[in-house]
């Protein structure tokens, strides 16, 4: 793909090279929005509303990383959408299932089909133990969190996707980690000392 040809195809109205933008980067936006958001309907809405946003002005794009520009914009629409959710807090931000309305005990991002029987109640244990870390995070600190250590931004590329400076970034990186280890901890304390032993020796 070659994505400056399909920015000036797209910025002089091309909408099939838009779309192969789209292709190219759907995944990684509806990702940051369903970490930021863990809600699959309302992570699917910010995704399409972020690509019709960039559609719009796209012809503003002036260069560097496409990837960051959209990650900003999608990263910004969450931040409405939280900020919106504070002011009805009767709609919790857990992972809810379209159809049936009702809370799911097994959201698909957090699934892992890889693993044995005896270990699926320890690590779906985990899984909701960070699910529910990562939602008690600020904006900002969640933010930083879903950038840099789940989606694999660089501080420089994070910090142009907050649009804050690189000492901000880590400096929230930092204290989201501290919260989460120590939200964590107690819930790795709890797991079955057997499979604390096994992930520690994978870890090594």
């Amino acid at each position: 793909m070659d994505e400056t040809n399909l920015i000036n195809s797209a910025q002089n109205g091309d909408i099939e090279a838009f779309n192969r933008l789209v292709l190219a980067y759907q995944e990684q936006v509806y990702n940051v929005a369903l970490r930021m958001l863990l809600n699959e309907d309302l992570a699917e809405d910010a995704t399409q509303d972020a690509f019709l946003s960039a559609y719009r002005h796209i012809s503003h794009f002036r260069g560097g990383s496409l990837r960051a520009w959209l990650l900003r914009i999608v990263t910004n629409r969450c931040y409405d959408e939280l900020r919106l959710q504070k002011r009805k807090p009767q709609e919790p931000l857990h992972p809810v299932d379209g159809e049936t309305g009702e809370e799911q005990e097994d959201p698909p991002y957090l699934r892992d089909n890889h693993d044995l029987p005896e270990e699926a109640l320890a690590r779906k244990q985990l899984e909701s133990a960070i699910h529910n870390c990562i939602e008690g995070l600020s904006n900002e600190y969640r933010s930083a969190v879903v950038l840099v250590d789940i989606q694999g931004l660089d501080y420089k590329q994070a910090s142009q996707v907050i649009k804050k400076p690189i000492g901000t970034l880590k400096s929230r990186l930092a204290r989201a980690r501290l919260g989460l280890q120590d939200c964590l901890q107690g819930a790795w304390e709890l797991l079955p000392a057997e499979y604390r032993l096994n992930q520690e020796g994978i870890n090594e």
